[in-house]
């Protein structure tokens, strides 16, 4: 028998060109990892920036406007208009920090390039009663002077600005009117600050262009000076929102930073009207659902 001799047909690759292959297989590989790692920074660059905040100038004067003496005794009949403290006792009290609140932009419900997500509506402060119930204050500027427009039971202002600072840090708290949810936004994260924000989004929250997704499914149809608001349905977008002239009115005051700050817009504000103090008592009923 003859046995045949293998023939080995591959040929022999110097290990320089394997170490060379190998290397730019490594660095191709690191590469890619690397712009996959800056992918989600180059979208969160690109996210919108954030509101103006008022200067501290306002919000020191929307706070001495909410601690008045004249606030004040209206905070008194507030807290015993249901009989359950006597306006005498009440003594009511301005607590903690004012802070500026945020609603929904229809700018961004619409997708306008570069809009925040939300918008400054009024500043909020937080009265307490002695006997330890709260409400909250909501003041705007009226001309040259701060008014209150608003008493609201309860403290969601102040507590989910401070929860949502507590959250994530910078971020824009804000709600949304339509269903009373809090939010908390910083670059492309949306998370949720009450029950109503969590049926929306999750417990983990969302990106923000899948908030913008989901506001412009529910509202799109619903901004300003669509056939929907003309109709006069629901008051179109944000109802309890003011009017778009008064939210230029203060973006354009907050950013110009001057000393009586942004003339803001109450959502309890009837057709934009402000609501004079000596009747805050008997209209400064909650508007949300809480």
């Amino acid at each position: 028998m003859t046995r045949k001799n293998p023939t080995n047909t591959s040929t022999a690759t110097p290990k320089s060109t394997v170490r060379n292959t190998a290397a730019r297989a490594a660095a191709a590989g690191a590469l890619t990892a690397a712009l996959l790692g800056l992918a989600p920074l180059a979208h969160a660059a690109q996210a919108p920036a954030a509101p103006t905040p008022p200067p501290a100038s306002t919000v020191a004067a929307a706070h001495d406007a909410a601690a008045a003496p004249a606030t004040l005794d209206t905070l008194s009949r507030f807290f015993a208009r249901d009989g359950a403290i006597a306006p005498a006792k009440a003594k009511p009290r301005i607590e903690g920090s004012t802070v500026p609140v945020y609603t929904l932009a229809p700018e961004f419900v619409a997708g306008k390039a570069g809009a925040p997500v939300a918008s400054l509506d009024f500043l909020a402060s937080k009265a307490v009663s002695a006997d330890g119930r709260k409400a909250s204050v909501w003041t705007v500027r009226a001309k040259d002077a701060w008014k209150v427009v608003n008493i609201a039971t309860g403290d969601d202002e102040t507590r989910y600005a401070a929860e949502g600072s507590a959250r994530l840090g910078g971020g824009t708290v804000f709600r949304e009117p339509q269903i009373d949810a809090w939010y908390v936004q910083r670059g492309d994260r949306v998370l949720p600050l009450d029950p109503d924000a969590t049926r929306a989004i999750g417990t983990e929250g969302t990106t923000l262009d899948r908030y913008r997704d989901r506001v412009r499914a529910a509202y799109g149809d619903k901004l300003p000076g669509s056939a929907y608001a003309k109709k006069g349905q629901a008051g179109g977008y944000g109802e309890q929102n003011a009017p778009a002239d008064a939210r230029e009115e203060t973006r354009a005051a907050a950013q110009e930073g001057g000393t009586s700050g942004p003339l803001g817009a109450a959502s309890a504000v009837t057709a934009g009207a402000l609501v004079a103090l000596g009747a805050v008592a008997a209209a400064g009923r909650r508007l949300r659902r809480r």
